[in-house]
């Protein structure tokens, strides 16, 4: 029988480095510079490739016809379990980098956590990607430093940034019932409990790249069940066009 709290799991965990990575994969050759077009295009594809461990694992558990491609591109907008923070558009390069650090260092914090799952195949994977993860986070860290603390355009724009997507971040640490589930048998991550080290590194990076700490009373939520924001449609319109327009195609 299927385990549907560990496909379930899988999902919450797969679906925002998936999102993310297509995100990202939207700005390739129109980066500030090459390098960071490269930089920018090198953590997509790292995400990716995490995202086909999770998908390849997730397959085998959901059984029968299912692959990484059909668990990745055919499914409906509430079938994906991604937090709402990944699906924000790359308004500018500041949002973009913005997005980019607030999810950065909830998925170190969680990705080291995971490593130690009682789930093997988890392990290995978060294993794995905890390497690449470390390095977008360094990425993300000195670029909010260089905008933060750059010129009074890059200044501004990276604090209107954070503060319009700060409103998203705390969804990052709810449990959902397949987190309570998976939690309970020593195979998912407790992220109430990594909380509190998030908000702290949050606060150390901004507070050296003279940003002022956002103050919100109410946060977005709704993503890991499944509901969207308004652009999560538009991502997956483009992202799923191929394998819906041309079903069980072979390159």
């Amino acid at each position: 029988m299927m385990n549907k709290n560990l496909y379930n799991y899988i999902l919450g965990v797969a679906d925002n480095s998936l999102i993310l990575g297509q995100r990202l994969g939207e700005l390739c050759g129109h980066g500030p510079s090459l390098e960071t077009d490269i930089a920018l295009t090198n953590i997509s594809l790292d995400l990716l490739g995490q995202v086909r461990g999770y998908y390849q694992y997730a397959a085998k558990i959901l059984g029968g016809n299912a692959s990484e491609d059909t668990i990745a591109f055919i499914r409906k907008e509430r079938d994906y379990k991604n937090v709402l923070l990944v699906e924000q558009p790359n308004t500018d390069f500041a949002y973009v980098i913005a997005r980019q650090f607030l999810f950065d260092v909830y998925h170190v914090l969680f990705l080291d956590q995971l490593q130690h799952s009682r789930d093997l195949t988890l392990s290995a994977i978060a294993k794995k990607s905890l390497k690449e993860a470390l390095y977008h986070k360094r990425f993300s860290s000195d670029w909010i430093k260089r905008l933060g603390d750059g010129t009074d355009e890059s200044h501004s724009r990276i604090q209107n940034a954070m503060n319009d997507l700060w409103v998203f971040t705390n969804e990052l640490f709810q449990l959902t019932e397949a987190d309570k589930e998976m939690l309970n048998e020593g195979i998912g991550v407790d992220v109430t409990q990594l909380k509190a080290d998030y908000y702290n590194q949050l606060n150390d990076v901004l507070n050296e790249a003279t940003i002022e700490i956002p103050e919100v009373k109410f946060f977005q939520k709704g993503g890991k069940e499944g509901v969207h924001t308004e652009h999560m449609g538009y991502i997956l319109a483009e992202m799923q066009y191929m394998q819906r327009a041309y079903p069980n195609m072979e390159w």
